[in-house]
């Protein structure tokens, strides 16, 4: 595959969604749902299943109706615009690739359709090929290609018509997890390459922190945050957010001092949204496990349970005299001597923590 070079330009169109409101009898899909996506930008949408982010790739792509709401291309409302007067371009789960059909012939198909000369659909489909590296594999057959190299031949036929908009529902929960990986890194690169405006949906997280510029949660048919992957795994705006995004200890605490601070396991924390409680209310503490520290102690607070290596990083749970697991991350050169059996003070960082809704 061709490499990306350092400057790349966004030619892709902007796409806002105005107070979309979808509604399956009594399940509302959407539910006033905005979002903007910039120019070249690929925003993921994650969350779990139910919460309405398929739904919002459908409406975009034309594929589905909306109760209420705008979404506008370029500033110009396409509800109402057939699918195929959208010039979006879609890459599912399932590869939907012609069985009958070369591996050239499936990615000009979308310009035969629209009635591209065969020389220049011949020309522009070995460009594409050669983009995501199956040039040798032109005139294979789809049963005669891997899992992966399908995937990639629905993305080059996506991409052989210069769409708008890039959309990518779940394109690779079906493969295994090294392929998903390489292909993933694969998709960014083509992406960041061509310009494209790319709306890819997910359920894994790990995938859409990895890919996108920006990655909207949602829960049951609204945006809970979109932010970049580092403020949203770092400053989630919401409880939700903060335990759908990587892994969160949820520890018992009791809120304290004009309601600002939390009191944890023996030590004062600064509450992320103070005022929303009591002194003395008992609350539910979100703390990262790369938050939690560690030391060996004979008297120690809680003692250690599990020692999972991870390269690295190593895993360790400590239970608390209460019996709450506590689950820290901790650089293993330093974990080394933390075997189960061994007696620890825990302790939770200086930054401020949110609590369980």
């Amino acid at each position: 595959m061709k490499t990306v070079t350092a400057q790349q330009t966004k030619t892709g169109a902007s796409v806002e969604f105005r107070g979309l409101r979808r509604e399956f009898g009594e399940v509302r899909a959407l539910d006033g749902l905005d979002l903007t996506i910039a120019p070249g930008e690929l925003v993921a949408l994650l969350g779990p299943s139910g919460c309405g982010k398929t739904t919002a790739l459908r409406v975009l792509a034309g594929l589905e109706a909306v109760d209420a709401g705008e979404v506008l291309v370029d500033g110009t409302d396409v509800v109402g615009v057939p699918a195929n007067k959208r010039d979006m371009g879609m890459v599912f789960q399932a590869y939907s690739l012609f069985p009958n059909l070369t591996v050239r012939d499936n990615v000009a198909f979308g310009l035969r359709l629209r009635g591209v000369a065969p020389a220049a659909r011949q020309k522009r489909a070995q460009e594409l090929l050669e983009l995501v590296g199956l040039s040798a594999q032109e005139k294979r057959y789809p049963h005669q290609l891997s899992g992966g190299q399908q995937q990639r031949v629905a993305l080059a036929r996506a991409l052989a018509i210069e769409p708008r908009v890039l959309l990518l529902d779940e394109p690779l929960s079906a493969l295994d997890a090294l392929v998903r990986t390489q292909l993933r890194d694969e998709i960014r690169r083509l992406q960041l390459r061509v310009g494209i405006t790319t709306l890819f949906v997910t359920h894994d997280q790990e995938e859409a922190l990895s890919i996108a510029d920006r990655v909207g949660v949602m829960r049951s048919g609204r945006l809970e945050q979109c932010d970049s992957p580092a403020e949203l795994y770092a400053r989630p705006a919401t409880a939700f957010v903060a335990e759908f995004v990587g892994t969160m200890n949820r520890l018992p605490g009791t809120v304290a001092v004009g309601s600002a601070s939390v009191d944890v396991v023996g030590e004062r924390l600064v509450l992320a949204e103070p005022g929303k409680h009591t002194d003395g209310d008992s609350v539910t503490v979100l703390v990262r496990p790369e938050a939690v520290t560690l030391a060996a102690a004979s008297d120690g607070r809680a003692v250690v349970t599990d020692h999972s290596f991870r390269g690295a990083v190593t895993r360790v749970t400590a239970l608390l005299s209460d019996g709450t697991a506590v689950l820290a991350d901790l650089p293993s050169v330093a974990a080394a001597d933390l075997v189960p059996g061994t007696g620890v003070d825990v302790g939770f960082g200086t930054q401020p923590v949110l609590l369980a809704s």
